[in-house]
This record gives structure tokens, C-alpha cells and sequence, in this order.
């Protein structure tokens, strides 16, 4: 909290204008007190202020002019004013404050001060002076003044009235009493104002008159009594009966607003209650709301009633556990007789009330060892829920479900046997065919699955698959629902059920031999695969792993591994998360719960992981030669399970398997050399990697584990295998190494350690690189670049030319990579500020080159070398990375590097190479962003003329950059400093940016004035894209992704992120798009679709017997002349046909009769493509669709007219989907022939 000096200070230097008064009126105060030869103290500055007020109130007129400013001073002093002078002073204050905070047209200024200066006042008052009386000047008058102002209509003055009040009653003075003296007077006064209020607007509903103007007032007094709620810990224990009663009438009313609003309180009553002071009136409070209890048909009051029970029994449970869970049967029964309510929401509010009871009023002792009391407790409930399955609930049973589900999740393995019962109706249930409610039966079947275990499910719904029992039902369906909810079960069960359905299934299966496969052996098939996709869930923390995981387990898995290809996943699947679900419980160094951890102790989960660690050598054998015979793409499974089981195998034989896996790598690299000599040229047909490959790939999945002793082979390995350029995937996993061991605790010991070394191996196959490796060769240096120690700073302008010929690099990964290293760099340069790096080692330097101090001016002057490149690629490249840098390093760079920097650029920009201009095009964008204002503008006269001399450019998209460019100079410098420099022959450009913004602004206000938000919806679709309006100016342009290195990548941004834009739905206006149609992708575009205009409806005429009259002459204008349609004819009939054919994407016989269909696009071509129709023409054509439509002749191929009127319609260039697809069981229409056909005159110089 800001001292008084603080305080005062700010008002004495004020920023607003409105405060300037207060400050005269502050150093007029201080004079005085200077002249008294005073200090300025608290007490000082009270006193001055108080008699200053005096004299602002002494004709009883308010001087607005003082009296604002001193009350406002006032309030910010009281708070350091000695209490016991605040005490004393008490009847003076309130009587001064008293005319303003009664007068009727007193301004929020004036009030809310005063009410500051009120909260000060009675924050000092002991018990004595409370027990004065209302009638007296006393604090309980000033409350009944606050209490009135809480129900102001100004919302600041409300506001700021019931933070008093809060304040006040949460902060009582010493006494025995839990409340606060005023409490009551609080409490009765906000009751007395809410009851007038909701009796007012409850009698003009009666008299069906609109109570709207009522209920601004009823939400004012809802919030003075949830502050006073909030406050008093609850509610004041004499008045809690009458509020209950109070507040269930007002949710009756049936306003969405008022409900929500009393919720509210109910919840701060029940908030306040949750502490140990208050929670003493909390079984009154509860007695009360079960006693208001509604009729059992109130649809309106019934949901909030039971919503506020629910939530009041669940801060008892968190008070009183023990008593609460005694009484849950009760409360069960009570409300579990709701859902035989014919109320949709009745029932929905009674199964969310008994499911809220079973998550929180059941105590955790209860699950883990509950006493006998205790189960006959939960056999209650149990029954209870079993009775909601009986005929009379039928209608709520989707509701039961929900509840049967929340049971289950709470009583967990405590639910068998007592839930058994629930659990076979159910699935009686859900066996039956009829049976509507599968999906919420499956779930409810799932969660007693997980809960009780699928042993138990299975006791009393067996599968029935094997030996099917007559008059049972096979249960087939219950595999999926095992599948996804099995877990933390005995393993032992999937051994004694499943794997001899398993077995024998997949005997009936090859009983079928080398037949073709029938339906039912597809059905024997699935089953299988159904069972072992279960296996995964036994394995989910097992509560029998040392036990069911033996050696002739493990030899069957491994079998399976070798043999089923189709059941390789679910294997690998299982046998990780054996390995996972243990290591989470034994790394999990939270309290010790046995609920979360599932009945498996974090010594257990120990004893686990050292058991399977015996199996791991044989397993991880097992599944590197199945990772050898796997194709690529099926591969990360395994490599996921091995990496599992690599964490838990033993060192010894760790070591081992790595030093046998090394042997047969460098056989293999032997072995390649020899086959590479022979096969020189030919190119592999195996769609297996090589040998080496798949070996490489185990090596560094096995590189985090292996103890220290085995980083030197493994770097040795490295070494090898990074030099070697006749195998590019063998070079891209080398370099994945060193990111892999920078994630382990161990690797990061071994990388700093071998640095040099690293850092040596790294220059030398600098050469030997080759393209696919590139980016994980930065990858690695990356990785490397933190272990960089300062005596060894040299590496960075060592390795500095290859990353920044990388941010030209084709493949966009690699060029992140080089971006995000350059930074990388830099900042490391940034941290070892002043340390020497020596040049003298750096390759390609001489050896006196002297040495230079470290820092990021210095990161510039290297990067800046490459400017005087050879070549235009390295100069490119350099202006590219100097763009990123400077974008980031642009706040802690010199400003004088900065400004030569910008300099050069501007040279630059006078270059005839298109490839340099365009990364100089970059430059310049981030400097007329982010550089400062100061630096840019005297550049301006120089940069605008060069930059203009690329806006006649059109290849590269060179006019649309500086376009844009130029737009954002604009922006942040100002039309008319732009417009003087830029050369007279090109300020017609800057002169359309300028008309382009003020109309594109014109539009936006004419559509605000029209009410049309859609613009506004656009820009917070935009908005929310970036970050800032910084970044969205940034990285909006439209040229940017047509570059290979584009603004978003060179400033460190994804393509990915940039290349989302905004998606529309083309809907039509009768019928709203279905978007689980797979037709609907047709109709979701990536730009904004224009409003189409409505078809211009036609008069047809009708004969005597009301028959439409089609295609015969009228003497009137109307909508089928061609000649001159009437507006939105072309849309349809005759003149879509004439449309069609005046079209340029029409088809047009070439040499030899053939059609031909012009691909042309671009908004210019239509004039050039437009066919001319003179009148002959046209009454040709009138004249042959007229008999097409009076007779079926070959050109209609027989059939009338369309409904409409509308003439068959060719296909267009564009393919047949936007000119309409033959209907189902039509004809193909080959083009009109014999009457029918059309004869179109040849343009001149078309060919």
C-alpha cells in the first residue's frame, strides 16, 4: 500500500485537468500548516481539512467548487489519521458529512469520497460506540446512510457504498461476538429492501403488468445482500430463516437473472460458512432449506432448491465428513424420489444432485478402510440405485445412468459386491436389441468396468463367446467397452479368460486354411484383434504383476511380436504402459494416497519396475529384431516400448546390449562400403532401411541411459558415421545425438565435458555435409551451443557463414533452425559481455588475427561480413540474417550500429540483383517497424526513391512488397512526410494507398452506422490470430508467403501459425449446411463470398384451368425477353442459356471438330473472351429453344421443360460442378444436334 506522502505527491503533479483544483486546494493546506508552524502530519493535514470543510458547509449551501476537492482529500488522509482522534471526532465528521451524503442531486465526485471518508471513520469505532443507537449520531447511523447508498442507481456510488459495507462488517472490533455488531442492522435493512422490492414487481406480474422497471432495483438490493452475506461470514444467524424464505420466493419469479443472482448468494452464504468460526450455523442454515422443501411438481423452484442443497451439503462435507456421509442414505432416498418427475429439468437437477453427493460426501477412509457401519452406509445407497432402475423411473433412466456412472467413479473397488446387482441390469438392458439407450448403457457398463474390475462385470454378464450357453446371449459388444475402460486389475484374469478366446477364435480362423475368407472367419478375425486390444488395460497398473507376468507370459508376447504382424501394436502398447503406469507412481513425489494410486503403493510400483528390469535384456532383444523387420512407418511403437524399457534395464546389461549393438554397427558400416563398391550407381529397390540405419536409430534411443563409461565409444560412433556423405539418413541420425543426450541429466555432463571435442567434429565435417542433414546438423549445434564455454567463444563465428547460408535453405525447417540459432548466438555473445574471443583460432582467419571482447555490437560486425560476399546468394543470405537479429537484439543494440546498419541497407537497396533487393525489402520493413521514429526519418529522403524504383517491378512480387511497405511508412510516419519524399512520377501510388485507407475507413463507419457487426466480427477473428496490432500489422501482408523466406520466418514466427486465415460457410437461405455431410466441404471457403442476388421471379401466365403457360410470346416487357432481361433474369431461364453461351469458359470446336475449353483466368479476361450474339443470332436462339421446349426434339433428348422454365445447361470450362451434374437415371446429354443446335459466329482474330 502507497504511503500518504505517495499519495499526495501524485495529486500535487496531477495528470488530468479535473485534478488540478484538488492540488491548489493540497498546497494552500500545506502553507497553512507551514505558517501555524505545524507539521505535516496525518493528524496535521485532518485537522487543516476538517475546518477547511467547515467553512465550505457554513451557510449550509455545498460549495461545488471547494467542497469536492476537500472531501476527496479528506478521504485520502482518514486512513493515517490516529484512530482514537477519529474516535473522538466521530459526531463532528458524520455531522459535516451528513448534508452531502443526503442531498438528493449530490454528484458520484462529491459521494463517493464522502463514503471513503464514512469507511474510515467506522473502521476506528470500538464495541462501546456501537451499541449506540440509530436514532442518536451514532456509527449504526452512519451504516443505515451506507445501506442506502448500496442501492443507488449510479453504479460507482453503489459500487463504492457496498465495498464500505464490506469492508466495515468484515473487519469487527474486539468482541466475544462472531458477528459484527451491524450485522443485524445490516442484514435486517437489506432484507427489509429486497422484500419491498420483489413484493412490488411480484404484484404487477399478478396484475400481468411488465415488472421490468423493477428489476434493475431487485438486482441492486440481490447484490447489497451478497455483500453483506459475503461480509458477515454467511448470513447473521437470527435472520437466515427469513432470507432462505425471501430468496426461494424470488427464484420462483422464473427470471433467469434473478435464479442465477440468488444462486449467487446461496453460494456466498454457504462460502462464508466454510471457515471454522462460521461453520456452527451451517446445520441450522441446512435444517432451514430442507424444511422450505417445494411441492414436488414446482418446475420453477424445484431445480434451484435442489441445486442449493447440493451445494450445501458438499461445504458440510468438507466441515463435518463423518456426520455428512451418515446422513447421505437419507438424502438419497429424498431426492432420488424427484426422478419420477414428468419434468425434464426436474429429473436432470435430481441426478446432478445425487451424483454432486457421491463426489464429495464420501470421505476417502471410506474407500480405503471403511468399518462396518460404513458398508451398511454405502449398501443403502446401493439399493437405492438399484430401485432407480425399476419400471416406475423409466423415463428417467438416461438421468439414472448418469447417476449409476458418478456411483461407480466414487465407490471404486469398493462397488463389488454391492453394485453387482446394478451392473447385470444394465446389461440385460443393453442386450436387448430395442433397447434405445446403448451409448449411456455402454458408459455406465464401463465405468463399473474400471471401477470394480472386469472379473467381476464378466461373473454376472459373461461373454458367452466360446461355448455359447443356450438361451444366453453372446456378448460380443462388451469387447470395445472392456477395451477402453480397463485398467488397474489383477493381469491374471486376461490370462484365464481372454487368451483362450484368443486361441480360439484364431483356430477357427486357420480351420478356414488357404479357403477365401468368408464373414464369418472376418468375424473370428476382429474378435481376436478385439481381445488382445484389452491387453493394454490389464497392463495399466496391475495389481498382480510379479505374480502374472512370468516367463511363459513373456515368451508368448514375444511369439506374437514375431508372428502377428496386425497384433504388434496393441503388444507394444501393453508392455509399455506396464513399464509407464508403474514409473508414474514411483517418480510421484506427492502425499501418499492409496485412492490415487490405485491400490498400488509407491514401494510396490518400486518392486514392479525391478522385476520387469529381469525380463528387460530378453524383451529389448525381442524387439530389436522385430524393429529390424518393421517397415519405417510402423516402426515408433516399437522404438517407444523399447525407450520404456531401456530406462529400467540394469546397467550391466546396458552396457552389454550397447556394446553389442555397436559391434554389428561397425560390421555393418564395413559391410556397406564393400556392397557401395559394387552396386556404385544403382539405386536400391528394398523399401527396408539399411542395416546401419535401423542400428543408428537404437543406438541413440539407448545414448540417454548409458552410464559415463559409454560416451566414449558412443561419440566415437558419432565421429564415424557424421564424415561419411554416401549415406544422408545415416548422417541425419549421427547428428541427432547430441539434441538426444541434451535431454538427459547425464548427457548434459557428457556434452560439456566433451565440448572440444564435439566442437572440432562439428568444423571438421563442415565439408562433408550433406543437403538432408543440414537441419539436424543445426539442430545439433543448437543443442551444443549452451555448453559453449566463455574460453571457447570462438566456435560461434566458426560455424557463424554456414548458419547464415542456411536461412536461404530450401527445406523451411532448416531455415527456422538457422533463424532460431542466429538468436541463439547472439544471446550467448549478450551473456559472456567482455570475454575475449579468440579469431586467431577461428578456420579461414590468420593466426594474428587479435582477439575481440564479446558482445552483441560485436555479433553484428560478423554477421555484417558476409555482406561482402562473392557471391549474391551470401549477400542475400546475410541481409536475411541480419533482418532476424536486428529484430530481436533491436533494443539493447548501439544505436550507432543501428543506424549504419540502416545505412548500408539503403545501398543496398540500389542494387540491379533481384535475389538481394528482395531480403534488403525485409530490412527495410522491420526498420519502418520497430526501429524508433527519430533514427528512420532522416533515412526517408534517400529510402523512399530507391525504394520506389522496385515498385515498377512486378516479377518476385517486388511492387506488392513495397507496396506494403509503403503502407506501413504511412501509418507510422504520416502521409505527408511520405508523400515529400517520394519522386513526383511515383506519388500517384501514395496517393492511391491514401484514398484505399480513407475508403476502406468510410466503409467501416457507413457499416457501424448500419448496424452490420460483420466487419467487427472479422477484425476479432484477425485479433485473436496474433498476439498484438503490432504482430497483425507485421504479419498480415499477402505477399509474404509467396517468398521462400517470408517476414513471418526471418522474425521467428511459424509459417503455419501465418497461413491460417478466416473460413466461411456458403449456406443456402432455406436450409442450414450439414457439416457432417461429406459433401459439405464445397461449401466451406477459404475467401469472403459475395451476397448473391435472388433469381428475378417470372410471371408465367396460366390457361383457364390454371395450367402454367411456358415459352409463348408476350407483348409485355417481362423477365424471358433476351433482348433486354429484366433485372436478375440471366439468372435463369432463357437467359442463363444465353449467359452460358456469351461465357468465356464455353467449349469451342477446334481443327477436326474437337471441343476445347480456354483455362484462362484473371479479372481482365472476360472482355477479351466475351462472344458478341448480334440480334439475328439471338431470335435463332429464342427460336430454338422454343420448339426445344413445345416439342421433345433431339436437342432436349425428349424430355420437357424444366420446372422453372430453365433451359439443360452445358458444361463449361470450369468443369461440371458449378454448371450442374445430370440427374440420377438421366441421360448423358451429348451436345445439341439437328434442331436443336446453335450455331455461334466466329469472332474476329479468334482462331
Amino acid at each position: 500500500m502507497a504511503t500518504l506522502e505517495e499519495k499526495l505527491e501524485r495529486i500535487r503533479s496531477p495528470n488530468l485537468q479535473s485534478q488540478q483544483q484538488t492540488g491548489v486546494i493540497l498546497k494552500a493546506v500545506e502553507e497553512t500548516l507551514k505558517e501555524q508552524n505545524t507539521e505535516p502530519t496525518p493528524t496535521g493535514y485532518f485537522a487543516a481539512l476538517l475546518a477547511l470543510l467547515n467553512q465550505s458547509l457554513e451557510s449550509g449551501n455545498i460549495n461545488k467548487e471547494l467542497t469536492p476537492s476537500v472531501v476527496y482529500l479528506l478521504d485520502v488522509v482518514t486512513p493515517y489519521a490516529p484512530q482514537p482522534l477519529l474516535r473522538s471526532k466521530f459526531t463532528q465528521i458524520l455531522t459535516l458529512l451528513a448534508p452531502v451524503l443526503l442531498l438528493q442531486d449530490a454528484e458520484a465526485p462529491l459521494l463517493r469520497p464522502s463514503i471513503g471518508c464514512l469507511e474510515s471513520l467506522l473502521l476506528a469505532q470500538d464495541s462501546a460506540s456501537w451499541k449506540l443507537p440509530v436514532n442518536e449520531i451514532s456509527p449504526r447511523r452512519a451504516v443505515a446512510g451506507l445501506l442506502n447508498l448500496a442501492i443507488d442507481h449510479r453504479p460507482k456510488v453503489r459500487k463504492r457504498a457496498q465495498e464500505a459495507l464490506r469492508k466495515v462488517l468484515k473487519n469487527p472490533p474486539p468482541s466475544p461476538s462472531v458477528d459484527h455488531p451491524a450485522a443485524d442492522l445490516c442484514a435486517e435493512t437489506a432484507m427489509r429492501s429486497l422484500a419491498e422490492i420483489a413484493n412490488k414487481a411480484a404484484l404487477l406480474r399478478k396484475q400481468k403488468k411488465s415488472s421490468a422497471e423493477h428489476d434493475p432495483a431487485l438486482i441492486h438490493a440481490l447484490q447489497l445482500v451478497k455483500t453483506v452475506a459475503v461480509a458477515s461470514g454467511g448470513w447473521p444467524s437470527k435472520n437466515i430463516e427469513a432470507l432462505c424464505e425471501l430468496l426461494l420466493s424470488i427464484a420462483k419469479s422464473g427470471n433467469e437473472h434473478m435464479t442465477m443472482a440468488v444462486f449467487e448468494i446461496f453460494e456466498m452464504i454457504f462460502e462464508g460458512m466454510a471457515d471454522a468460526v462460521s461453520s456452527a450455523k451451517l446445520p441450522r442454515l441446512l435444517e432451514i432449506i430442507s424444511e422450505m422443501r417445494p411441492s414436488s411438481n414446482d418446475t420453477q423452484l424445484l431445480p434451484p432448491w435442489i441445486a442449493i442443497l447440493s451445494r450445501g451439503y458438499d461445504v458440510s462435507a468438507q466441515m463435518e465428513p463423518e456426520e455428512t456421509f451418515q446422513k447421505l442414505p437419507d438424502l438419497f432416498t429424498m431426492v432420488s424420489e424427484f426422478m419420477e418427475s414428468s419434468s425434464h429439468n426436474i429429473r436432470i437437477s435430481a441426478s446432478e444432485c445425487l451424483i454432486s453427493f457421491m463426489a464429495n460426501c464420501i470421505p476417502d477412509q471410506v474407500i480405503i478402510e471403511p468399518s462396518i457401519y460404513d458398508e451398511k452406509v454405502l449398501e443403502k445407497i446401493a439399493k437405492v440405485a438399484e430401485n432407480l432402475l425399476s419400471v416406475k423411473y423409466q423415463a428417467a433412466w438416461m438421468e439414472t445412468f448418469n447417476v449409476l456412472g458418478g456411483i461407480f467413479d466414487a465407490l471404486r473397488w469398493r462397488a463389488n459386491p454391492m453394485m453387482l446387482n446394478v451392473a447385470r441390469t444394465v446389461g440385460e438392458l443393453r442386450g436387448n436389441d430395442s433397447f434405445m439407450g446403448k451409448k449411456e448403457a455402454d458408459e455406465v457398463l464401463g465405468k463399473a468396468i474400471r471401477a470394480m474390475g472386469p472379473e467381476a462385470v464378466l461373473s454376472v454378464l459373461p461373454l458367452n463367446l466360446i461355448k455359447p450357453v443356450k438361451g444366453q446371449p453372446g456378448r460380443a459388444w462388451m469387447l470395445p467397452i472392456l477395451r477402453d475402460y480397463t485398467t488397474n486389475t489383477n493381469l491374471q484374469h486376461f490370462k484365464t479368460e481372454f487368451i483362450p478366446l484368443s486361441e480360439a477364435m484364431f483356430q477357427r480362423v486357420l480351420d478356414n486354411g488357404e479357403a477365401a475368407k468368408t464373414m464369418e472367419v472376418k468375424i473370428y478375425e476382429t474378435l481376436v484383434h478385439q481381445t488382445w486390444s484389452i491387453l493394454p488395460g490389464y497392463c495399466d497398473l496391475p495389481l498382480d504383476l510379479t505374480v502374472a507376468f512370468d516367463q511363459a507370459f513373456a515368451e508368448m508376447l514375444a511369439n506374437l511380436l514375431y508372428t502377428q504382424v496386425d497384433l504388434r501394436l496393441d503388444v507394444c502398447r501393453a508392455l509399455k504402459a506396464l513399464v509407464e503406469s508403474n514409473k508414474a507412481v514411483s517418480t510421484n513425489d506427492g502425499e501418499e494416497n492409496l485412492i490415487l494410486r490405485s491400490r498400488v503403493s509407491k514401494e510396490d510400483a518400486q518392486k514392479n519396475l525391478a522385476y520387469l528390469g529381469s525380463f528387460s535384456g530378453n524383451l529389448l532383444a525381442v524387439l530389436f529384431n522385430v524393429y529390424s523387420q518393421t517397415l519405417p512407418q510402423s516402426r515408433g511403437p516399437i522404438l517407444q516400448t523399447i525407450n520404456a524399457y531401456l530406462s529400467i534395464t540394469p546397467e550391466k546389461e546396458l552396457v552389454e546390449t550397447f556394446d553389442r549393438v555397436s559391434t554389428m554397427l561397425a560390421s555393418s558400416l564395413n559391410e556397406s562400403n564393400v556392397e557401395e563398391g559394387k552396386n556404385k550407381g544403382q539405386k536400391s529397390k528394398d523399401p527396408m532401411p539399411s542395416t546401419g540405419q535401423t542400428l543408428m536409430d537404437l543406438v541413440i534411443t539407448m545414448s540417454v541411459y548409458l552410464p559415463r563409461q559409454s560416451f566414449g565409444p558412443l561419440f566415437n560412433i558419432a565421429a564415424l558415421i557424421i564424415v561419411r556423405d554416401d549415406d544422408p539418413q545415416l548422417q541425419k541420425k549421427a547428428y541427432k545425438l547430441i539434441p538426444r543426450l541434451a535431454d538427459s541429466d547425464l548427457g548434459k555432463v557428457a556434452l560439456q565435458e566433451r565440448n572440444a571435442e564435439l566442437q572440432n567434429l562439428i568444423l571438421s565435417s563442415a565439408e562433408k555435409v550433406s543437403v538432408p542433414a543440414r537441419r539436424e546438423r543445426l539442430a545439433a549445434i543448437t543443442a551444443l551451443m549452451p555448453f559453449v564455454p566463455e574460453t571457447s567463444l570462438h566456435f560461434i563465428p566458426s560455424v557463424l557463414s554456414e548458419v547464415v547460408i542456411c536461412c536461404k535453405e530450401h527445406n523451411e525447417r532448416a531455415r527456422t533452425s538457422a533463424f532460431e540459432l542466429l538468436v541463439l548466438m547472439g544471446q550467448r555473445l549478450a551473456e559472456a559481455k567482455g570475454k575475449p574471443i579468440d579469431n586467431s583460432k577461428v578456420p579461414h582467419m590468420p593466426d594474428d588475427a587479435p582477439a575481440v571482447s564479446a558482445s552483441i555490437e560485436e555479433y553484428f560486425t560478423m554477421v555484417s561480413a558476409g555482406l561482402a560476399g562473392s557471391t549474391p546468394h551470401m549477400i542475400s543470405a546475410s541481409i536475411t540474417a541480419l533482418t532476424r537479429i536486428l529484430y530481436e537484439f533491436r533494443e539493447s543494440v548501439n544505436q550507432e550500429v543501428t543506424s549504419d546498419l540502416v545505412q548500408t541497407m539503403d545501398l543496398f537497396l540500389t542494387s540491379n540483383n533481384r535475389e538481394i533487393v528482395k531480403s534488403v525489402l525485409g530490412f527495410v520493413k522491420v526498420c519502418v517497424i520497430s526501429l524508433p521514429t527519430e533514427m528512420m526519418l532522416p533515412r526517408l529522403p534517400t529510402m523512399i526513391p530507391n525504394l520506389m524504383v522496385w515498385a515498377h517491378e512486378h516479377k518476385g512480387h517486388f511492387r506488392a512488397k513495397v507496396k506494403h511497405i509503403l503502407e506501413r511508412m504511412v501509418r507510422r510516419f504520416g502521409f505527408d512526410i511520405v508523400n515529400r519524399n517520394c519522386p513526383e512520377a511515383d506519388r500517384k501510388l501514395i496517393t492511391n494507398i491514401r484514398k484505399t485507407k480513407e475508403r476502406s475507413k468510410r466503409k467501416k463507419d457507413a457499416a457501424k452506422e448500419a448496424g452490420d457487426d460483420e466487419e467487427d466480427q472479422q477484425n476479432g477473428k484477425r485479433k485473436s490470430r496474433f498476439e498484438s496490432e503490432y504482430d497483425e500489422a507485421l504479419y498480415s501482408s499477402e505477399e509474404s508467403d509467396a517468398s521462400d523466406d517470408s517476414d513471418a520466418e526471418v522474425l521467428g514466427k511459424s509459417r503455419k501459425a501465418q497461413k491460417g486465415g478466416a473460413t466461411y460457410i456458403m449456406e443456402d437461405e432455406d436450409e442450414p449446411l450439414d457439416l457432417l455431410d461429406r459433401k459439405a466441404l464445397a461449401s466451406i471457403s477459404s475467401t469472403k463470398p459475395g451476397k448473391l442476388r435472388k433469381a428475378g421471379k417470372t410471371k408465367a401466365k396460366t390457361d383457364l384451368d390454371g395450367k402454367l403457360i411456358l415459352g409463348e410470346e408476350d407483348d409485355d416487357a417481362d423477365a424471358m425477353v433476351i433482348d433486354t432481361p429484366a433485372g436478375g433474369a440471366e439468372e435463369g431461364g432463357v437467359g442463363a442459356y444465353v449467359a452460358a453461351l456469351k461465357s468465356k469458359d464455353v467449349g469451342r470446336r477446334g481443327r477436326g471438330g474437337r471441343l476445347k475449353f480456354s483455362n484462362k483466368r484473371g479479372k481482365g479476361d472476360d472482355d477479351d473472351e466475351e462472344m458478341d450474339v448480334d440480334e439475328k443470332d439471338v431470335s435463332t436462339i429464342k427460336t430454338q429453344i422454343n420448339k426445344g421446349s413445345s416439342r421433345g426434339g433431339r436437342g432436349s433428348r425428349g424430355f420437357g421443360p424444366r420446372r422453372g422454365g430453365a433451359a439443360p445447361r452445358g458444361r463449361s470450362g470450369r468443369g461440371g460442378i458449378a454448371s450442374g451434374r445430370r440427374g440420377l437415371g438421366q441421360e448423358k446429354q451429348h451436345g445439341p444436334s439437328g434442331g436443336g443446335k446453335v450455331w455461334k459466329p466466329k469472332s474476329p482474330g479468334r482462331r
